[in-house]
This record gives structure tokens, C-alpha cells and sequence, in this order.
């Protein structure tokens, strides 16, 4: 196994670390808020250590936003909550209602949903009409996403990315907590003639297609079949919705692993499995304000056919990740990059950011490290302590490096706060600096995003504090 789990390290342990964090974190935002204009579109990633906007839609917005209200959430600050709220309201509602993208659980709830989640645990004091402002958004965002639907052949379906209907993304799992928040809030989708769509049938389903097809086991599904391999886009025929392919739009092939689709895998199949494990042991957690169409005991049988499902993938992408990545828990950007054979025996050494030859990805890390420690609690929690404290262990791990240089980026004079983060290496997107053969050295929104969003998590752990979940209670 390349990645070296620390068997004692803790949360408590990393405070100081995460401590370091937060403070870098809060002049980085401020940054950023001076000195972006809004008319110039979303911040995606930075170039010589500013951020720029360039992307395929605008699907970091709420990454921005987001990040102010959780550096209020581990500070406590109320100016950070302050700008979070603000531009919140001002910035995001066409966020809520764009039919063309798959994002809405990385847009809203990284705004909405932090907002809402922040008033039900007390941490602001209680506003009915926010409250009913936070809801109402969160509603009509899960349902808008759940409409973006392809039907296949077998009666099952997805929710289809950008590319259209024909093109299901593996990272799309991690937008399922927008389903989940207006179904725990009694929503459900309207449809033709009034007909009452459930959005937990729609996550469940939409869970499982990406299981299926996303999600390699080592059954022989192909000559590349690797247990826990993921592809980052699979193809259908809208004629006859069958499936046809793997494809890949960011990584380096169909048959090689985008080590960011993989964590987006680990963490949303993780979070799902907590909130699914919610839905089952607290009915309350899912209890529907209005009725909804299924059945009570048809809905727990198809949540714990799902939940197997979902565990089954959670298991094979975080072991994936734990043997593919180098020793100190970051990985490459791709698994099968063209030119690691140059590298020789990376994978057995700490991750090098400034080799020559293939970039790392640390914002896969940031998002990866979340899902392995989420995993680890869900099995604890299922009384598998042995697996749990793997997973957890490596989580931790993962975070021991993410938060130290060379990643944590010290400079006031850089708005990133994770350094080495990749974005379109095909495309050609990311900067490559004077002396440099391949990108390094610059942050993403979603890196750093997920970065504050998993030192929030430990940050709680190490001070005894509630666990933090996208879902109440």
C-alpha cells in the first residue's frame, strides 16, 4: 500500500496545524473580496497566485461564498458570516434555478445549506423568515437538479451532466445532498400532469447508476478493470438508453483513473451513506413535511438495497486511493498520466509537486482526506472498528500532509490557500510558471473549499464538538 497510515495519529494532534489554517484562511478570503469584480464571472483557480475565472460554468461561485461561512463556522468571526450571507443573497438565486448544470450540491448547498445548517445547531441565533429563505432555495434546488434526467432501458436513469443527456459524471454523486436536503425538507418534483416525484427515489437511483457504471470492481468488466478504478464520464445511446463507453473528460483516458473524479466518489458515496444510515436509525432526519409517494417500509427496503450498493463503491474507491497514491496520501492527477513511468517509484515516496514530469493533485487530496474519515465513522458507527480506524487513520493522514508545506501556502501575496491543485490538464487550463515543466504552485476554489470544509470537520473532532453534516439532525 503506497500510502504510509499513521495507526496514532488524532485530531487533536493536527490543532495546531488546523489553528494555522484558519488564520491564513481568513486573509485569503478577504482577499479575494477585495479584489474581484463580479462582472468578470466565478473565481475558478489562480494564475501567479491570483485568482481567475475560466471555466466551463460558473460552478465554483458557491465555493467563494461557501468558504467565508465555514471560516465563521471554526472562528466564529461574524464578519466572515456577514459576507457569506450577503452575497449569498445577492450572488447566487440564478444558482438555484440553472437547469443546465449538474453543480447544485457543490453551489447551494455550500451556501444555502451551510447557512441553514448553521442556524439549526444554534450557531446563529434563529430567524423564521432566513429559515424559511434558506429552505425555499434548498427545495427548488434539489428539485431543478433532479429534472436534468436521462430514463434508461432497464426503468433506471441519472441525473446527466453538462455535456447533456447522453453523459453521466462520476462526480455528479457528490451533488446528490441537494436531493437529499429538499427531501429531508418534504419536497418532491413536480412532473407532467401533476405527477409527484420522489428526490430520495431520484438520489438512490441516480446512486446506483454511477455504481454501476462509473465504478470498476475487478469482475472483468474490461481489459482495465481494476477494483475501485473510476471513469470519470460514462456515454449512453439516447435512442435505446443503453450504455456504450467510458469516457473521460478531464482526466488522462477512459481506462485510466482522474484522481479528483475518484475523491469526489469516495466523499459523496460517504456522505450519502451517513445520510442514509440517518434516514433509517432517526426517522426524523427524513421525516417529509407533506407526504411522499412511496410507501414507508418500500422506501427502508430500497435505502438498504441502496445502502450496500454505496458501501460496495465506497470500499473499493478509498482502497483505490489508499494503493495508488504516493506515501504521504497525495496522488498524481491520473493514475495512468503518460509520463509516470519517468518517475519510476513515486508512488513509494512522498508526492514531489515540482517533478518534472506529471502534475499532483492536491485538491483531490482535500476532497479524498474528507471521504476516507467519513467512511471510517460510518463503519464505527456500524460496529466495523478494524476498517473504521483504517479509514479514519488515513484520512487523517492525508490531512497531516495537506495542511504543511509545500500545500498550505504561507504567502500573503497569494489568494490560494492549498497549493498544487489541477484543474483541465488536457485542456492546457492551468499556468505553468517560467522554469516549470508542469503546473504547480497555484490553488482552485474547490481546493481550497474542500480544504476548509475538512479542517471544519477535524477542527470539531478535536474539540469534542458536534459532527459536522450537511443534514439535521
Amino acid at each position: 500500500m503506497p500510502l504510509k497510515i499513521d495507526p496514532h495519529l488524532t485530531a487533536q494532534q493536527l490543532t495546531p496545524k488546523l489553528r494555522r489554517v484558519f488564520e491564513l484562511s481568513a486573509s485569503k478570503i478577504l482577499s479575494i473580496e477585495r479584489t474581484w469584480n463580479p462582472a468578470q464571472g466565478t473565481p475558478v483557480f489562480t494564475v501567479k497566485g491570483r485568482y481567475t475565472s475560466r471555466g466551463w460554468t460558473e460552478w465554483t461561485q458557491g465555493f467563494q461564498f461557501g468558504s467565508a461561512i465555514l471560516q465563521f463556522d471554526a472562528t466564529n468571526e461574524a464578519r466572515f458570516l456577514e459576507l457569506g450571507r450577503l452575497k449569498t443573497l445577492e450572488l447566487m438565486a440564478t444558482h438555484v434555478s440553472h437547469t443546465g448544470v449538474h453543480d447544485h450540491g457543490f453551489n447551494n448547498v455550500s451556501t444555502y445549506g451551510n447557512l441553514w445548517r448553521l442556524m439549526r445547531e444554534g450557531a446563529v441565533p434563529w430567524n423564521e423568515d432566513r429559515n424559511h429563505f434558506y429552505e425555499l432555495a434548498l427545495k427548488v434546488s434539489g428539485a431543478v437538479q433532479a429534472a436534468r434526467w436521462t430514463s434508461l432501458a432497464d426503468g433506471r436513469g441519472y441525473i446527466y451532466s453538462f455535456n447533456g443527456p447522453h453523459s453521466l459524471f462520476v462526480d455528479t454523486v457528490r451533488s446528490l445532498r441537494s436531493l437529499a436536503l429538499a427531501h429531508q425538507l418534504g419536497h418532491v418534483l413536480m412532473g407532467e400532469r401533476d405527477q409527484r416525484i420522489s428526490l430520495l427515489q431520484r438520489l438512490l437511483v441516480h446512486g446506483e447508476a454511477t455504481a454501476r457504471y462509473s465504478i470498476y470492481y475487478g469482475e472483468g468488466r474490461d481489459t482495465y478493470d481494476l477494483r475501485g478504478r473510476t471513469a470519470h464520464e460514462s456515454l449512453f445511446n439516447l435512442n435505446d438508453g443503453s450504455y456504450r463507453c467510458p469516457n473521460s473528460q478531464q482526466g488522462y483516458s477512459p481506462f485510466s483513473t482522474w484522481t479528483r473524479g475518484l475523491a469526489w466518489a469516495m466523499l459523496g458515496y460517504a456522505e450519502q451513506l451517513e445520510f442514509l444510515d440517518a434516514l433509517l436509525t432517526s426517522p426524523e432526519s427524513g421525516k417529509p413535511a407533506r407526504p411522499q409517494p412511496t410507501d414507508p417500509q418500500e422506501t427502508s427496503r430500497s435505502v438498504t438495497e441502496s445502502q450496500a450498493i454505496f458501501l460496495k463503491a465506497a470500499l473499493a474507491t478509498a482502497d483505490f486511493y489508499l494503493d495508488h497514491s504516493c506515501a504521504d496520501g497525495i496522488p498524481m492527477w491520473d493514475t495512468g498520466a503518460p509520463n509516470l513511468h519517468r518517475l519510476r517509484d513515486y508512488a513509494d515516496q512522498s508526492a514531489d509537486p515540482f517533478n518534472p514530469w506529471e502534475p499532483v493533485d492536491s485538491s483531490a487530496a482535500a476532497i479524498a482526506a474528507q471521504g476516507l474519515f467519513r467512511l471510517g465513522h460510518y463503519l464505527r458507527r456500524q460496529g466495523k472498528l478494524k476498517a473504521a480506524t483504517r479509514y479514519r487513520q488515513a484520512g487523517l493522514t492525508v490531512a497531516n500532509t495537506l495542511f504543511d508545506e509545500p500545500y498550505l501556502s504561507l504567502s500573503p501575496r497569494h489568494q490560494g490557500l492549498i497549493l498544487h491543485s489541477v484543474y483541465h490538464r488536457p485542456n492546457g487550463w492551468d499556468y505553468v510558471a517560467p522554469g516549470q515543466k508542469v503546473p504547480n504552485g497555484e490553488s482552485s476554489m474547490w481546493g481550497d473549499y474542500h480544504a476548509r470544509e475538512l479542517a471544519v470537520l477535524l477542527w470539531r473532532e478535536a474539540r469534542g464538538e458536534s459532527y459536522l453534516r450537511f443534514f439535521w439532525p
